[in-house]
């Protein structure tokens, strides 16, 4: 009987055959794990994917929600450039209408002249040559005529002031307010003899403007507050800067008769008068030049009152020099 030895072919073949065997199975496992990370990988680069695709969606509203703003802003400055040009146009005609009216106040202010000195001078001869003949009532005729031609020289000169300020060149400097004040409110108080008057002046800030036209601003608002504190037994009069109202502004404040609110839009026109000239006398200009000098020097003026109680003038300028 044959025996098969322990290193025989088959034996030596059937252990190629198991090593191969194991190396497949090897090689099959690693296979599965490889194709396990291809699957794992795909489904991570279809989520990748899907956000990349969302980012595309989002990116393509941005865009489009670009345009529609590009296309907005586009309409907005033509818009902008159509109310620019209208503007322009307004202000050019303003500007010309503005200068028209200037030219018409002049000459018509010098045209008024000449018979205003007719009527004055012929009503002073027949004072001076026919006293004899009149009687008291003819005299107090020639007296309201005399009157009459004086008021009407003062709005004349009232009218040509208005008319300067909006031709005058401006030469500014720095202004030293308190000092002003002070000098402006002493030369009207020398016109008032006898007048019991408490001047309050608080610290003002200097401001950079035109002296001449800021000195008659300080004029036209203190002659005012003066003379509508006439009738107070105790006239107080004050003046200062007030830093939290409109970002700063200037004030004056009397506790004069003031005015009713309900017709402070009229304060500033030319001619416009909210008392009587038999109350309280004044041409109607002053205001009216005050708003003009302050609008050219880049701010604006205004008023607040309690009938009976008084008034506060105040007014801005882009020209004041905080320390």
């Amino acid at each position: 009987m044959k025996v098969n030895s322990p290193h025989s072919p088959a034996d030596h073949e059937m252990t190629l055959l198991q090593e191969r065997l194991d190396l497949l199975s090897r090689e099959h496992r690693g296979t599965l794990r490889a194709l396990d990370s291809i699957i794992l990988e795909s489904g991570e680069l279809r989520r990748v994917n899907v956000a990349v695709m969302n980012i595309l969606e989002d990116l393509e509203e941005e865009k489009r929600r670009s345009l529609d703003a590009q296309s907005a802003l586009l309409n907005m400055l033509e818009d902008i450039e159509e109310e620019r040009s209208k503007v322009e146009r307004t202000r050019a005609v303003l500007e010309a209408v503005n200068r028209e009216l200037e030219a018409f106040s002049y000459t018509v202010s010098h045209d008024l002249r000449a018979p205003l000195r007719a009527i004055s001078g012929f009503s002073r001869a027949i004072v001076e040559d026919c006293s004899e003949a009149l009687d008291e009532e003819g005299r107090r005729y020639l007296e309201l005529i005399q009157d009459n031609v004086h008021r009407m020289g003062v709005l004349i000169d009232g009218l040509l002031a208005f008319s300067r300020i909006g031709r005058q060149g401006m030469n500014t400097s720095d202004i030293d307010m308190d000092a002003m004040v002070d000098e402006v409110f002493h030369e009207i108080m020398a016109q008032e003899p006898g007048r019991d008057v408490q001047f309050v002046h608080a610290p003002m800030p200097p401001l950079n403007g035109d002296a001449l036209m800021f000195r008659q601003v300080l004029v036209n608002l203190l002659s005012n507050a003066v003379k509508f504190t006439r009738g107070c037994e105790r006239a107080v009069i004050e003046v200062g800067y007030a830093a939290d109202v409109e970002g700063g502004a200037y004030y004056v404040r009397d506790n004069g008769t003031g005015f009713d609110m309900q017709y402070a839009d009229k304060l500033f026109g030319v001619f416009e008068r909210l008392h009587l000239a038999e109350e309280f006398e004044g041409n109607g200009v002053g205001l009216a030049l005050v708003e003009r000098i302050i609008a050219r020097h880049g701010g604006r003026v205004w008023a607040t009152s309690v009938l009976g109680e008084g008034s506060t003038f105040f007014f801005t300028t882009s020209g004041v020099k905080m320390a």
